[in-house]
C-alpha cells in the first residue's frame, strides 16, 4: 500500500522526486528562518513552481493543504523535533517525535512522513532516541500504507565545526544509510559525500531504496545545479532541498531550473539559463 503514496512522490516519467523543506521552523533556530520568515509567502511561491513534494510541520502543512486544486505538490511531513543544530549545544539535547504521528499525517492528507536517524559524536543517547522513534513509527507507517522517509545525518563534533555541520565521510554515511533501511525506510534522504563520485556507493548500500540527496548550506547556483547534475549521474533518485531554495533571490526560478535537471536532464548550462531568464 505504500506504493500508492510513493507514486505521488514520483515524477511519472523520470521516476524521481524534488522535494523542498520548508520544515526548518521547527527546530527553534533564528538563523533557520532566514527566506521563510512568512511561511505562507515561501510556501505558496515554491508550490506555484510546481516541485514534486513540500515537506512541512503539522503547525503549517495548512498553507500548502489549503491551496485549491488537485496539481500541488504532495505534502511530505516532518514527525520530530530535535534541538541539536546550534552553535552553542544545550545542556541536554534530544529527538522527539510529535504524538500520534499517523492520525495526524492522514487528517492532513501526507504522502509521507520524515524522520531523523542523527549520528553526533559523543551523543549516542540522541541516536537512541532516533532509533525508538523510528522502531516506533514504522509498523504504525507500515499498517496505514505511509511511507516512511528516514534521514540518516551524520554531524561533525561541535566543537570542531561550530554548529550544524554534516560530516561527508562515505565511511560513516554508508553504515547509517544502510542501518536507516534495515530499520524498514521507505525512502532515504541522505548527504551527498564529500567526493560526489563515490555517491553510488551510498546508492548501493541503499539496496533497491530510493536516495534523496539533502541539499545542505547555501552555495551558488552553479554548484548546486553542477552537484544536483552529479549525484543524478550517480544514481540518485532525486533531491531534497531547503536552504538553496528558500534563501534564494528568485526561489521560483532555481526550483524550475532544478527541475529541469532531476526531470529532464537538462544540463548545467541550461538550468542556469533558466535562472538567469
Amino acid at each position: 500500500m505504500t506504493s500508492y503514496r510513493l507514486n505521488r512522490l514520483f515524477h511519472p516519467v523520470s521516476r524521481r522526486c524534488f522535494d523542498v523543506a520548508i520544515d526548518h521552523g521547527f527546530f527553534n533556530e533564528y538563523g533557520f528562518l532566514a527566506g521563510i520568515e512568512s511561511i505562507s509567502r515561501a510556501v505558496a511561491t515554491v508550490a506555484a513552481a510546481a516541485p514534486d513534494a513540500i515537506q512541512l510541520t503539522v503547525g503549517q502543512a495548512r498553507h500548502l493543504q489549503q491551496l485549491p486544486g488537485r496539481f500541488k505538490p504532495s505534502l511530505v511531513l516532518r514527525v520530530d523535533v530535535a534541538n541539536v543544530y546550534g552553535k552553542v549545544l544545550p545542556r541536554t539535547l534530544y529527538s522527539r517525535m510529535i504524538e500520534e504521528p499517523i492520525e495526524q499525517a492522514v487528517r492532513l492528507d501526507a504522502a509521507c512522513l520524515c524522520v531523523n536517524l542523527f549520528q553526533i559524536p559523543g551523543e549516542p543517547e540522541v541516536g537512541e532516541q532516533c532509533l525508538k522513534n523510528i522502531l516506533h513509527l514504522k509498523p504504525l507507517a507500515t499498517r496505514f500504507g505511509i511511507p516512511m522517509m528516514v534521514e540518516p545525518l551524520v554531524f561533525q563534533p561541535n566543537e570542531k565545526a561550530g554548529g550544524y555541520m554534516v560530516d561527508g565521510d562515505p565511511r560513516k554515511i554508508i553504515p547509517l544509510v544502510r542501518q536507516a533501511v534495515e530499520l524498514g525506510a521507505d525512502v532515504i534522504k541522505a548527504d551527498p559525500t564529500d567526493d560526489v563520485s563515490l555517491y553510488h556507493q551510498v546508492v548501493e548500500a541503499a539496496g533497491g531504496i530510493p536516495v534523496l540527496v539533502r541539499g545542505g548550506g547555501k552555495v551558488a547556483d552553479r554548484e548546486i545545479l553542477q552537484r544536483t547534475h552529479d549525484l543524478l549521474a550517480q544514481g540518485a533518485s532525486g533531491i531534497v532541498y531547503g536552504r538553496n531554495i528558500i534563501q534564494h533571490a528568485k526561489p521560483a526560478a532555481i526550483t524550475r531550473a532544478l527541475m529541469g535537471i532531476v526531470h529532464q536532464n537538462l544540463s548545467v548550462e541550461a538550468a542556469l539559463a533558466l535562472i538567469e531568464a
